[in-house]
């Protein structure tokens, strides 16, 4: 439960908790901020940890840092990195281990999840590696499918590049023009679960969709 408690506070109170580590931290908040976003989209064990509102948090916080150590210029160029160093480690991960991984030993690595995010490339095909950077759990799980099954590699990386520079720019650079707006500002926490709710749309409509099993007879 404590640890339940803690993740509900960190979503809350993401810009607190930001604010926090910059003033405890100072430039190291950066390398804090990387292994994040790192883990989050390399790691198919991390799928939980903040993305587009951690992003959007970083711009709003960038904008009015006192202490000018948080640019966005910066944090997008070395967030941009982390997504694309991160994605070229899962599709690593999934092309050396592939499927064994699903074996039911790791608790994060759900074989609905591995499923679903097939079902992604087979509606969207190499887009899935850009589109699925705006979904959570899918983006995480995606270049790690796209290595078990061989993604011509220049073509995963080219996807790789474009989506992890433009998922971190619109989040960050929508956060500094529009994360300190009053009505935002005031209801930081009500809008970070907002952005969360909005990015799990895509996968509710994903369920939606699926067909449904033939009764049995």
């Amino acid at each position: 439960m404590d640890i339940i408690h803690f993740f509900i506070d960190l979503i809350l109170h993401l810009d607190k908790h930001l604010v926090e580590l910059l003033v405890r931290f100072d430039l190291w908040i950066y390398a804090i901020l990387f292994l994040i976003i790192f883990a989050e989209t390399g790691l198919v064990v991390t799928p939980f940890l903040p993305g587009d509102s951690l992003l959007f948090a970083v711009g709003a916080l960038a904008a009015v840092d006192p202490t000018g150590t948080l640019q966005p210029l910066p944090a997008w160029g070395l967030l941009a990195v982390a997504a694309v160093l991160g994605n070229t480690t899962n599709y690593a991960i999934g092309s050396a281990i592939g499927p064994r991984a699903f074996g039911g030993r790791i608790r994060f690595m759900k074989v609905a999840y591995l499923r679903r995010t097939e079902e992604f490339f087979e509606r969207h095909g190499g887009k899935t590696i850009i589109l699925s950077r705006y979904v959570p759990i899918i983006r995480t799980f995606a270049p790690f499918v796209a290595g078990i099954g061989r993604m011509h590699y220049p073509r995963f990386q080219l996807h790789n590049m474009v989506g992890g520079v433009t998922w971190t720019g619109l989040f960050i650079w929508g956060g500094f023009l529009f994360g300190n707006i009053p009505l935002v500002k005031n209801n930081f926490g009500v809008v970070t679960i907002i952005i969360i709710v909005v990015s799990l749309i895509p996968v509710a409509l994903a369920f939606r969709r699926r067909p449904q099993a033939s009764p049995q007879p």
